[in-house]
Formats: C-alpha cells, structure tokens, sequence
C-alpha cells in the first residue's frame, strides 16, 4: 500500500516543523535558559516584597495597642488603622499573578491606605508628649521606619528584576523561544502618587 501525497506531505511538513523547533533552541544557546533564570529573580524578588509588607503588617497590632495604651479616644485614627491592615492582608498575589497589572493596582493600593493609616496614627503622637517618650513607641516607629526603607529598596530590585526578564521576553531571539514556551511579561510597581517610590520620613 502506497502512502498518499498528502499524507507525505504533512509527515514532511511535521518533520520539518520539529526540525526546525529543534534547531531553533540549539541556535538560542542558551536562551531557554537564561529566561528562566530570569523568571525565577523575578520570583524571588516578588518573595521579599511580600516579606517586607508582612513585616509592616505585623508592627501594626503592636503600633495601634502602643497608641492606645496613651491616646484611647483616638478611636476612629485607630480604626482606620486596623481595617486597612485587614483589607491589605485579603489581597494575596502570586508570581504567576504579577502578569495581571489589575491585581497588581489593587495590591498596591491596599498597600497605599495602609500607609496613609499608619501617616496619621503617628502624627497622633505629637499631641501625645507621653506617647512620643514612650521606650516602646520609639522602638516602633524605628522598626517601622527601617521597614519602610527595606520596602522602597525591595519594590525598585523587583522592578530591576522585572525590566531584566521582561527585556529577554520580547528580544530576538529569545522572544521566539518565550513565545513557544510560554514566558510572558511581568508588571513592575507604578508610582501611583508623587513620591511613591521613595520610602515615607517617619518623624516624631
């Protein structure tokens, strides 16, 4: 029994297609490779930002109980405070997630009201001479301070992570290699106020 023209021809054609796959990959070098690695800092970058949010999210409870302790009918400061620190834990991003920009806005904003919260929970302490020599309050507000800082100097590595392995995603020819195995870009922090890439002065 003879083989059909046609059928020879997509025996060809899938020969020629997988051949050419195949070549494709070899002539990257390490192409492949390198996106991953690549994918895999922007993963790891994403895993310290969480950690340095959750870090302020655990100075929260202690903040608020300090405060309260020395400022008691400062109740609706201290509300707003708590029900931020609520609503940002709610919104948990993975890697994966971090293709979706919309995900990423809400995540930032969560984030944002929780700094506005803790801005004016402590200014509530220059009323408060008592609060602001407190040895646990200060001892807060150096904590807060330092993650601040660690905030601002994990978002603008993940960025950096970010503009490296988006850059690889869409230049040839690893934009070839991305597309057939599946990368696709990530979405970096956005300054969503003027300033927001700085760490905030936390002064008393």
């Amino acid at each position: 029994m003879t083989t059909k023209p046609s059928t020879q021809l997509r025996i060809g054609y899938s020969l020629f297609v997988g051949a050419a796959v195949v070549a494709l990959f070899a002539a990257s070098g390490c192409g492949y490779n390198s996106l991953v690695s690549a994918e895999e800092e922007v993963k790891a970058a994403w895993g310290q930002v969480e950690n340095v949010y959750q870090r302020r999210a655990d100075l929260v409870p202690n903040l608020v109980a300090t405060v309260k302790g020395a400022a008691a009918h400062e109740q609706q400061t201290l509300a707003a405070v708590t029900q931020a620190r609520a609503e940002a834990a709610q919104i948990r991003i993975t890697a994966d997630d971090l293709k979706d920009p919309a995900k990423l806005r809400a995540f930032e904003e969560a984030q944002a009201r929780l700094s506005a919260g803790l801005g004016r929970l402590l200014a509530v302490a220059e009323n408060y001479p008592d609060l602001k020599a407190n040895a646990s309050f200060r001892d807060l507000q150096a904590q807060l301070e330092g993650t601040e800082n660690r905030i601002a100097v994990e978002r603008r590595r993940y960025n950096e992570a970010v503009q490296r392995y988006n850059t690889l995603v869409r230049s040839f020819p690893t934009v070839i290699i991305a597309r057939i195995a599946g990368f696709q870009t990530r979405e970096p922090f956005r300054a969503t106020s003027t300033g927001a890439d700085k760490a905030p002065e936390v002064r008393f």
